[in-house]
């Protein structure tokens, strides 16, 4: 079997959903091959970049174009985080020789990829990818590779592993070259985006023909069981990172992502993909959790772990207070009395915690109590003075636009940010998107905001006209231009944002 991580996403860190997978068909001896094709992309990409010919038509492209294997080694060196603008100037140059790389209606990133006309979001768009793959700009990459990997390893069985909409284009490419070359081959799709779209109430599978098994939720054991291996004693298994190409990833070292859940403990919250979906909080044993991490560390001796969860639950996070990783360490979690106490942060800090994403979405209570965070604003303001006297960096997620929001909430969440302006090391931005398949979409009126039958989200009718117009002039003319909130916008690293923050936040504490 072979395990694909399709282009396009961000490429600073293993796909631990493939590990995840590979660590199950390895405990029950399933031979398989795990293909990263995100970064082998990225990789041929920059390769051919620094073979063309042609000439630049500008000084800026000329540069980046020079300097790309340049910029590439910087982005694995430790220095380079010591500076933002050091790393700005060498990310945003790299960015720009590989979005110089395609043409023919395709837009390419570091971290995303998109096409003029053809949609992630519609079904007949993708099947369109699928049956004419020659005209994806990664073609000549995939073709070889692919064909390659099949008839080399007799592999019967390919599956993909779809998480992100800039993902999506790629994988159908892929998809529908292999079951053109290979008819009898058996495909299978998962990962996140494909259970977002299996969970929509109104799923109706367009894809029967190309693909031959769609799975929902964790894979393991569907993937085992699509295999033919049923009454598996072991429910959860530890991921396997040995077949990937670890030390080749865009950071300064290895980051070990790691999932202790899968869901939200919390499962609350209005117009959450999570409680829209109906997905289910599955925490793993703390003791398990605690283990296996230790074991992952004393093999892959990473420089950074992320942990994956939505949130991580406080028995974890007390677990982890009290037994330190000896490795730097960030992930999300709730704003909870617990991160008022400055002897527990501090534990946490020594624990090897340099960074906790929060989202507090509001700095009005009104609009938080609205949407049923289970977040009290004083709290939030007590837990990021504690955090900050323990040296753990804050990563806040804002959201703009709810229907309880009005521009006065949405003032009221700026004069937040500008008082914590000390305690706030980076910012999340968001627009509010309204989930199609959640309860909260039916009182509302609706429209066709993303067209397309895999549209995750849909328009609505604010109910004080606050709508995302309003909104984004707001965050443009007023929020982002307040000096305190351009300074600590400032922080934030380009493309890869909170991926690597957690790396600037160590030096910056050390």
């Amino acid at each position: 079997m072979i395990l694909i991580h399709p282009p396009v996403a961000k490429p600073c860190e293993p796909p631990a959903g493939l590990a995840g997978l590979s660590g199950a068909l390895k405990q029950n001896n399933v031979k398989h091959e795990v293909l990263d094709a995100n970064l082998e992309t990225l990789l041929y990409v920059m390769d051919r970049s620094q073979s063309q010919t042609f000439i630049p038509p500008d000084k800026w492209t000329a540069r980046a174009l020079r300097n790309i294997s340049k910029n590439h080694a910087s982005m694995k060196d430790w220095r380079i985080y010591h500076s933002i603008d050091r790393y700005k100037r060498a990310v945003i140059d790299l960015n720009h020789a590989v979005e110089m790389s395609v043409d023919n209606g395709f837009t390419l990133s570091l971290a995303d990829l998109h096409h003029h006309e053809l949609s992630p979001l519609r079904s007949n768009d993708l099947i369109m990818a699928a049956e004419h793959p020659l005209q994806n700009p990664f073609y000549p990459y995939f073709r070889e590779r692919l064909l390659e990997l099949v008839q080399k390893r007799g592999s019967t069985v390919v599956g993909f592993s779809l998480n992100f909409l800039s993902q999506a284009l790629c994988t159908f490419a892929m998809a529908g070259l292999l079951r053109k070359e290979f008819p009898h081959l058996t495909i299978i799709l998962g990962g996140g985006l494909v259970t977002s779209w299996m969970r929509n109430l109104n799923w109706k599978n367009p894809f029967s023909g190309l693909v031959d098994h769609l799975v929902a939720g964790p894979g393991e054991n569907q993937l085992l069981s699509i295999l033919g291996i049923n009454n598996v004693q072991e429910e959860n298994f530890t991921p396997d990172y040995s077949s990937l190409p670890l030390n080749d990833y865009l950071s300064p070292g290895f980051i070990l992502p790691y999932s202790a859940s899968s869901g939200c403990y919390w499962n609350k919250c209005s117009f959450c993909p999570e409680r829209a979906e109906d997905n289910p909080y599955i925490p793993l044993p703390v003791e398990k959790v605690a283990n296996e991490l230790n074991a992952l560390i004393a093999k892959t001796s990473p420089v950074m772990v992320h942990l994956l969860d939505n949130s991580v639950n406080e028995k974890l996070l007390k677990r982890l207070a009290g037994n330190p990783l000896n490795v730097p360490w960030y992930g999300f979690a709730r704003i909870s009395e617990l991160l008022m106490d400055i002897d527990f942060c501090m534990a946490l800090r020594k624990s090897g915690c340099v960074m906790l994403k929060l989202g507090l979405e509001s700095g009005d209570q009104r609009v938080l109590d609205q949407m049923q965070k289970g977040i009290n604003i004083e709290t939030a303001s007590l837990a990021l003075k504690t955090l900050r006297r323990a040296g753990i960096a804050a990563y806040v997620y804002l959201l703009f636009g709810t229907p309880a929001e009005t521009l006065r909430e949405a003032r009221k969440t700026l004069e937040f940010v500008i008082d914590h302006k000390d305690e706030i090391s980076f910012l999340n931005l968001a627009v509010f998107n309204m989930p199609v398949c959640g309860p909260e979409a039916g009182k509302f009126e609706t429209g066709s905001f993303y067209e397309g039958d895999l549209s995750l989200y849909t328009d609505f009718s604010h109910p004080n006209g606050w709508d995302r117009k309003n909104v984004r002039r707001f965050l443009d003319n007023e929020f982002k231009r307040n000096k305190a909130v351009s300074e600590i916008l400032k922080n934030d690293p380009p493309i890869f944002t909170s991926n690597h923050a957690p790396f600037f936040a160590v030096n910056h504490r050390s």
